[in-house]
């Protein structure tokens, strides 16, 4: 699970580019088939988890609805919202309100996205734009927040995507991911580089969860595992030759191996907010055809 200020995660003090990554093409590896993702709804609440630099904040409280559906023949549809209100020193509060809906198809070739932001029920930003994989490149097209085309590299994935190699990786055993992401955040316009690291399995019935996924039966028989989403500016070749690149931001989670997740935390650099699943309804599942 990502999100921009839409939710940044547990940083990583390690750059992108020193490791002996096993990195795979977009382009030339076919899309996670054999991962099946199950469509939920969830609800996390947030809460400050630690502040340092010199935003000073205070307090946090918010919440995270996560609305996922559909299926490798429809294609994956997520609903998105983020309401966080936060307290800095100097007694002033700020309520921010994101909303996003994307849409992926199945063999991550087609991504549509919109997207609205607003800061204290004010508008700042809106996005909608949608992308498609060509042989060599992937186009972006965007009618928000202004009428633009361009191209991304073809190792782009999507983020559905993304998850689903996360968890193919995870089964395989592999501890590092590398790919570029391109998710229509921050504009529509961003590829973020990313760094994936993937803890220890926790086997079914190894620490039993403490919040709304304790009440899901079905998870009691996965396996999960903890992993730290890293996401990077796309720096010159010397910047990264010489490893001086830091995480823009990050986030960390327990991934169950049905794309759910839980535990999250959201690291913004100089403050981070943990996010406990408050709620958890698993959708029945409609099987391709």
């Amino acid at each position: 699970m990502k999100t921009h200020s839409k939710a940044v995660w547990a940083l990583l003090g390690a750059a992108i580019f020193f490791t002996d990554l096993a990195v795979r093409s977009a382009s030339a590896t076919p899309p996670a088939e054999n991962v099946l993702l199950t469509p939920h709804r969830a609800v996390y609440d947030l809460k400050l988890s630690r502040s340092r630099g010199t935003r000073g904040i205070e307090s946090v409280r918010g919440r995270i609805l996560y609305d996922f559906s559909g299926n490798a023949c429809e294609g994956y549809k997520l609903q998105f919202r983020q309401v966080s209100e936060l307290e800095s020193g100097d007694g002033k509060s700020t309520m921010s309100d994101l909303r996003s809906t994307t849409w992926e198809n199945g063999s991550a070739t087609k991504f549509r996205f919109n997207s609205q932001n607003l800061l204290d029920e004010q508008p700042v930003d809106s996005v909608d734009g949608h992308a498609e994989r060509k042989a060599k490149t992937v186009a972006v097209s965007l009618s928000k927040p202004k009428d633009k085309q361009f191209i991304i590299p073809s190792t782009a994935v999507f983020p559905t995507e993304h998850m689903r190699r996360i968890i193919e990786a995870a089964r395989a055993g592999k501890t590092l991911l590398e790919f570029p992401v391109f998710d229509g955040s921050e504009g529509g316009d961003k590829v973020y580089n990313t760094l994936t690291v993937i803890g220890r399995a926790i086997g079914p019935g190894q620490k039993p969860p403490d919040d709304a996924a304790a009440k899901q039966p079905v998870l009691a028989t996965l396996t999960r595992w903890p992993v730290t989403i890293s996401y990077f500016e796309q720096e010159s070749a010397k910047e990264q030759q010489r490893g001086e690149q830091t995480p823009t931001y990050a986030v960390s989670f327990e991934l169950y191996e049905n794309g759910i997740s839980r535990a999250l935390t959201l690291d913004y650099s100089d403050f981070s907010i943990s996010g406990q699943m408050t709620s958890l309804d698993i959708k029945n599942s409609k099987p391709c055809p």
